[in-house]
């Protein structure tokens, strides 16, 4: 499953009011550092960031998908090599247990339990 993307209304809302602002005036400087290029900076500012999330957002899930699957892989891998080591010196061997397997003579066997009636 692919991770959420990041999505804004700020920016929308921002562009419209950026094309009212610039109907009035295309250079309107309101002062205290309120004009309309540093306003059109910082929506492209967020956009731009915006963007590189949602890029490394699928960056990472490319990876964690390479990732499961060299994990499918490494425990079929796993599961063969004890199976190997089972055929060639069985299963009720000290190597199969070295090997990480369960001895067979010690495997406890389950218990059944009696119907009442």
């Amino acid at each position: 499953m692919s991770r959420r993307k990041k999505s804004t209304s700020h920016i929308e809302r921002a562009v419209t009011r950026l094309a009212a602002l610039k109907s009035i005036d295309t250079k309107m400087d309101l002062g205290n550092g309120l004009d309309v290029p540093k306003y059109e900076a910082a929506i492209k500012d967020l956009q731009t960031k915006l963007g590189n999330y949602n890029t490394t957002l699928s960056l990472v899930d490319e990876q964690l998908n390479q990732v499961q699957a060299s994990e499918k892989l490494l425990k079929d891998l796993s599961e063969r090599m004890l199976a190997g080591v089972a055929s060639k010196f069985g299963k009720d061997s000290d190597e199969y247990e070295k090997a990480g397997g369960k001895k067979k003579s010690e495997r406890k066997r389950p218990v059944r339990k009696k119907k009442a009636g």
